[in-house]
């Protein structure tokens, strides 16, 4: 792909100039409701795991198979960074073992989402608690996704057995956010392997499924015997030339979490033009359509999307230096996010939903999860709380 044009100009300037005119009640009270829901989610969910979308508004309770099944342990160390409540403790430390017998018995193993399953459920207890055994897991899990590697085109394929044709060499941008195990493992390892292979996963990706104007498709293939670039395409966004609302949220993210690690200023740039492409196409209240194409009505909104990238607004105006012009803007502009789902997307009118976000998108073309609660929403919602609530060290 030849280089991206330049940056388009940020919109809404006048409103990303200053932070919502919310006060330090209004998060502790949406924090507070979180903290509730999650608590008495705990007596709910038992030893299950919530499926990855809600119906009508409900988890169903699935064992832990799923790539989503480390949002839930991960909201109970969050939780307990807040509260310091052992309840939440004992509950995330609790799901280490159902993890480590997960990887020794290969089970839906094959993905490259062994990063989000491992990093929420293993190196978060790691880092706050110096759990060794989900140490000792976690770095399993970091072996186990670098085999998923091919050589030759230097990326991390994402779904399915490695000589699957339908899914040979195939990645997807969600892969930005998977990355952080492998830049972890170096860190723990003092092995520059794993950070060199994260390195190139992700500057190959943003290479090829970044466009020109700064939106993205959302999966890409390359040739797994020669590393030569095929064509990309879409498997949830509207269509193969569209801009899937989580994929651009996943970029932001996972480029500004990279950057954190690589300290490579290209992944700012990157981070940034996601940015910028992603908040240019919100409507009124800020938030997304499930897909970028659709900007003034009709379709379903994701809240999920629209989480998770103020999540990755938030690292990355922490990243931008302090006279850099977006620095503020980016930071405001994940502030009035983060007060407009708080405002309208949570369950407080729906006390029946076990969850947190209303009106989540899990993939519309398949007519999965459309205007439900999302565990991944409801996790980066409470992470998005976190950050603006206290300091925080991210999982990541």
């Amino acid at each position: 792909m030849s280089a991206c044009k330049e940056i388009e100009i940020l919109k809404r300037k006048e409103l990303f100039s200053s932070p919502p005119k919310v006060d330090a009640a209004f998060w502790k009270d949406a924090l507070d409701y979180s903290l509730g829901k999650i608590k008495s989610n705990i007596a709910v969910f038992g030893d299950r795991c919530p499926g990855p979308t809600s119906v009508n508004g409900v988890y169903p309770l699935i064992p832990n198979t799923d790539w989503t099944s480390s949002f839930w342990p991960g909201m109970f160390f969050l939780a307990w960074e807040h509260t310091e409540d052992e309840l939440y403790r004992r509950a995330g430390e609790g799901r280490v073992a159902g993890f480590r017998e997960r990887l020794d018995k290969r089970i839906e193993t094959e993905t490259h989402d062994l990063g989000f399953l491992y990093t929420l459920s293993c190196v978060a207890p790691w880092r706050l608690f110096g759990n060794a055994a989900a140490r000792e897991t976690a770095l399993m899990a970091a072996d186990l996704l670098l085999l998923r590697r091919h050589e030759k085109a230097g990326v991390i394929q994402a779904w399915g057995n490695l000589d699957d044709p339908r899914q040979r060499g195939r990645i997807i941008i969600d892969c930005a956010m998977n990355l952080p195990l492998l830049y972890w493992a170096s860190e723990e390892t003092g092995k520059p392997h794993y950070r060199e292979a994260a390195a190139r996963h992700i500057n190959t990706a943003n290479a090829h499924i970044i466009r020109e104007n700064w939106s993205t498709c959302h999966t890409y293939f390359f040739d797994a015997e020669t590393g030569k670039p095929l064509r990309g395409n879409t498997a949830q966004g509207y269509s193969d030339d569209s801009c899937w609302a989580r994929g651009q949220a996943w970029g932001i993210y996972g480029n500004a979490l990279s950057y954190r690690y690589l300290r490579d200023p290209d992944l700012l740039e990157k981070a940034r033009g996601l940015a910028r492409y992603f908040l240019n196409r919100l409507p009124k209240d800020l938030i997304a359509y499930w897909d970028l194409i659709f900007v003034d009505g009709g379709e379903e909104r994701d809240s999920s999307a629209t989480a998770i990238a103020a999540c990755g607004l938030l690292e990355l105006s922490a990243a931008l230096g302090e006279g850099d012009a977006d620095k503020g803007p980016f930071k405001n502009a994940a502030l009035h996010i983060m007060a407009s789902l708080a405002k309208s997307c949570t369950t407080r009118e729906k006390p029946e939903s076990t969850g947190l976000l209303l009106h989540g998108v899990y993939s519309k073309p398949d007519g999965k999860g459309v205007d439900e609660c999302t565990i991944f929403g409801d996790y980066f919602y409470m992470e998005g709380l976190t950050r603006i609530c206290r300091g925080w060290n991210p999982y990541w």
